[in-house]
């Protein structure tokens, strides 16, 4: 089993992130048999269809040039040029099968790994010139692997080829005895025929080379547990920089609701364990808002900013019990605690009245709370 430098084992099945980054450096699968065997079969095929025409165009080229005049030979100028037209129609004859070929070679690495260009895969890898590692590379597995498909294709071939003599061993006994342009048109039928189905043979080795090649990319790719914790931290973030993190928004939060609590209009408190404050504008707002909450030492904090601004100070541990666990900082308060939080506001601004000032440690314990806001 695949280790890393650690020595741990590679067991776990590559990440999306891991095989998006092998293909950025041009590691993606590949089969160099599946290539060679479209290659073979398109350029079979294509002689089938086009040899009659390419042959009797070359052998027309052939003809000519073996006909020319006695002036025309010892003409230094129009010898050359000759042989350039010559060569052009020779060029052009061909041009047809070279572009398939091509084709065909393109679309073969693109079956497997579809397209993937990047200049990583450009870059110079000196270490590959080291005699060393090309003598483990030779000897590993993946050496041996290359060997056997190298020999099967051997073996294929030359038995389908060995099979196909024997078969046609009549016909191509005759050519011998038949005019020289019908045995040349024989034999390059025989030739592409026999091309047809040797490269047919090579249909086994891409069989099992394009499964393997796909597996084998991916083996080398396995991770370890260790690797994929390390990958989760670098996208994600590590848990320690998130807390961190969140450790600095939450006091962010804080320090902008504790500047928000001179501003309130009262504050209810459980009398010690909670604190909410609240803030209530008739002309712009529709409801009374809660504009800071806070549990244990921060409703501690909040009631000294109160104290020191004067805010009013009401203990009621129903509806702050209520209030803390059914609202959110700077949103209004539910419905259902319309009329406790009204209650609280009548009795304050009554007090205010009577008292003159600003009324601060208060209590009120007879306040309406429906039975879903009881905590």
């Amino acid at each position: 089993m695949a280790e890393n430098e650690n020595g741990q084992e590679k067991t776990e099945e590559p990440t999306q992130k891991r095989l998006e980054d092998a293909r950025k450096k041009g590691q993606t699968a590949r089969s160099r048999e599946l290539s060679t065997l479209i290659a073979t079969l398109v350029s079979a095929v294509a002689l089938f269809v086009l040899g009659p025409w390419m042959n009797a165009r070359l052998l027309d080229d052939l003809s000519a040039g073996l006909a020319l005049p006695r002036e025309l030979i010892f003409d230094p100028q129009a010898a050359v040029g000759f042989f350039l037209d010559t060569l052009v129609h020779a060029i052009l004859t061909i041009t047809p099968l070279l572009v398939l070929l091509a084709v065909a070679a393109v679309a073969g690495n693109l079956l497997v790994g579809g397209w993937n260009f990047t200049w990583q895969a450009l870059q110079p890898k000196w270490e590959k010139l080291d005699p060393i590692k090309g003598m483990k590379r030779i000897f590993a597995v993946r050496g041996l692997i290359e060997l056997v498909k190298a020999l099967l294709k051997v073996v294929l071939v030359g038995v389908v080829a060995a099979l196909l003599i024997y078969l046609w061993r009549g016909d191509i006994l005759a050519l011998g005895l038949a005019d020289l342009r019908v045995a040349l048109a024989e034999a390059g039928e025989l030739l592409v025929w026999f091309f047809i189905a040797a490269s047919s043979a090579l249909i086994v080795v891409a069989a099992i080379d394009v499964p393997y090649q796909m597996w084998e990319h991916r083996r080398q790719l396995r991770m370890t547990q260790q690797e994929i914790k390390e990958e989760r931290k670098q996208t994600e973030g590590s848990p320690e920089v998130k807390a961190r993190i969140r450790q600095v928004q939450m006091a962010m939060a804080q320090k902008r609701m504790m500047a928000e609590v001179p501003k309130a209009d009262v504050v209810i408190t459980n009398p010690t364990h909670f604190a909410v404050a609240l803030r209530y504008d008739q002309d712009t707002m529709a409801a009374p808002k809660v504009v800071a909450k806070g549990q244990d030492e921060l409703a501690a904090r909040i009631r000294e900013i109160a104290r020191e601004h004067d805010v009013p100070l009401l203990a009621s541990p129903p509806l702050a019990r209520a209030l803390y666990f059914s609202t959110r900082v700077d949103q209004e308060i539910p419905a259902g605690l319309y009329e406790a939080v009204a209650r609280v506001l009548a009795y304050l601004y009554q007090v205010k009245a009577a008292r003159g000032g600003k009324p601060k440690d208060l209590r009120l314990d007879d306040v309406p709370i429906p039975p879903e806001f009881r905590r």
